[in-house]
């Protein structure tokens, strides 16, 4: 397995290399070990087009908030019937959330950073923690393009909060180059991207964005740029 020590000689060594190739090499390498944590939207629904493609038993799991949106829930089932799989999915623990609800409030969130980043740990966090016990190694959508937080990342990292290698596929990727794979494959893709909604997470911290905006303004809009992670990747 991979380590820290690695993560330099990785990125030299897939710096040129396309995306279907950077996961077939560590789909071999990890065999069950590795996983695609999807969030159903444009970079994983193409990183799963690509891992069917590769081997049709690649473990792809979500996490379910339980406050997605409508769309969202539809397109985990469109998915798992378009290539036959089924997608796995982390909920959040009942007890933290009914207890978080019932001191905090339904809408927590929007009163302050410190109480969004607690729904997020609880809804999202230790769910993707649990996730994480039997793998060595994640595939992630993230793309430098999406925010001024992301603009530094590799294509390979090491999570150091989870203690796991983290792939990031499709790091170099344009929106363009994602819309091109997607039409030219058949790729099935969450409907509100078509009504202005180009980053989707959970329902009361995403809205649609104008024309012209930032493409991760829809999300947390309340607060400033650089504080918009939920901490899945906190570096």
């Amino acid at each position: 397995m991979y380590s820290k020590s690695d993560i330099e000689q990785l990125n030299t060594q897939f710096s040129t290399a396309e995306p279907q190739d950077v996961l077939a090499h560590f789909l071999s390498h990890y065999d069950d070990k590795i996983a695609l944590s999807s969030s159903l939207g444009l970079e994983d629904q193409v990183l799963t087009d690509m891992l069917v493609k590769i081997d049709r038993n690649a473990r792809i799991f979500t996490l379910d908030t339980g406050r997605l949106f409508p769309e969202t829930y539809q397109l985990i089932d469109k998915t798992n019937l378009k290539y036959n799989i089924k997608i796995e999915i982390f909920f959040p623990k009942y007890d933290q959330v009914e207890q978080m609800v019932n001191h905090e409030g339904m809408n927590l969130f929007y009163e302050s950073i410190e109480k969004r980043k607690k729904c997020c740990s609880i809804r999202k966090l230790q769910p993707l923690s649990r996730a994480f016990e039997t793998l060595d190694a994640w595939i992630c959508g993230l793309r430098s393009e999406q925010s001024i937080t992301r603009q530094d990342l590799q294509m390979i990292q090491w999570d150091d909060m989870n203690n796991i290698l983290k792939i990031n596929p499709l790091i170099h990727w344009s929106e363009e180059q994602l819309w091109n794979y997607i039409k030219e494959n058949h790729v099935p893709y969450n409907k509100l991207h078509d009504k202005g909604f180009p980053s989707i997470g959970c329902e009361p911290c995403t809205r649609a964005v104008e024309s012209g905006e930032d493409i991760r303004a829809g999300r947390w809009w309340w607060e400033s740029p650089e504080h918009k992670e939920c901490g899945l990747h906190k570096r």
